[in-house]
C-alpha cells in the first residue's frame, strides 16, 4: 500500500505543485481546500502524514491541527505546518498547536521531501 499524504491548502497552484512532486516520488497524494475537510480527511482517510497549510478558510490549520492532535486516535499522525508567512514565531506557534515540523514557503522540494521521509521513518513502531 502506497503512503498517503493529506495535503490540506487553498491555493490551486500549490497543490499541483506538491501533488506533481509527491506523486513523482511514489507518495498517494489526497486533498482538501480548508482546515474543516482537513478534520473530516483526517478522521476518515487516517493518512500517514499531514501537510498542512496555516493561512486556510474556515478553521486556521493550526487549529485543524490542534483538533486533530487532541483526538487519541489521530494523534500519532505526522503533521508538517507549511507557511507562506513565516514570521518569528510561527514555529513556536506550530509546535504549540502540535505540529511535528515546520516549513516555510518558498521552500526548496528537496527540503520538502528530506521533511517528509525523516517524519515518516521516525513515525514507524
Amino acid at each position: 500500500m502506497n503512503t498517503r499524504i493529506l495535503h490540506v491548502e487553498d491555493n490551486p497552484a500549490n497543490r499541483m505543485i506538491v501533488r506533481d512532486l509527491l506523486e513523482f516520488q511514489g507518495y498517494e497524494v489526497l486533498e482538501v481546500t480548508n482546515g474543516e475537510e482537513a478534520l473530516a480527511a483526517a478522521e476518515r482517510e487516517r493518512p500517514d502524514l499531514i501537510l498542512m497549510d496555516i493561512q486556510l478558510p474556515r478553521i486556521s490549520g493550526l487549529e485543524a491541527s490542534r483538533r486533530i492532535k487532541a483526538r487519541e486516535d489521530l494523534r500519532c499522525i505526522p503533521i508538517v505546518a507549511v507557511t507562506s508567512f513565516a514570521l518569528s514565531g510561527d514555529d513556536q506557534q506550530a509546535a504549540e498547536a502540535g505540529c511535528d515540523a515546520y516549513i516555510a514557503k518558498p521552500y526548496r522540494p528537496r527540503d520538502l521531501l528530506q521533511l517528509i521521509q525523516k517524519l515518516l521513518r521516525d513515525n514507524q513502531h
